[in-house]
């Protein structure tokens, strides 16, 4: 999967949030002030040209929807990151995550327990 620049990923965002819409609807998610119009339609052109979004046809105006997901996104991207800067290793992309971030002991108790539950997980298919 192509990695998303800044400004893609920013117009993919607001596409997630309001799961399908016009132009202008997309333009009215972004801040005041707000970028032109144009900027965000030839965005949303070159994020068709990619594949991460597809649109219906109504007359002249098309109605856009993403047709890569959110997940499926933030999947391959923490693959990439994972295989670019942490050696392939998961482990090590967790070691740094909790070492380099100021996590709660509430935090890291919530992350200790997904860890169990994906274990257990594990230890049952297999």
């Amino acid at each position: 999967m192509k990695e998303l620049t800044k400004a893609e990923e920013q117009v993919m965002q607001y596409l997630w949030e309001i799961e399908k819409g016009f132009l202008a609807d997309i333009v009215n998610q972004f801040p005041d002030p707000k970028p032109a119009y144009t900027t965000i339609s030839t965005v949303v052109r070159v994020l068709v040209s990619k594949g991460f979004i597809g649109f219906t046809t109504y007359g002249k105006s098309n109605e856009y929807y993403p047709e890569v997901s959110k997940k499926e996104y933030t999947k391959a991207f923490f693959k990439g990151i994972t295989k670019s800067f942490f050696n392939n290793s998961a482990s090590k992309l967790v070691s740094f995550f909790t070492s380099e971030n100021d996590l709660s002991i509430t935090e890291l108790e919530q992350l200790k327990k997904q860890v169990e539950e994906q274990i257990e997980k594990k230890k049952k298919s297999e």
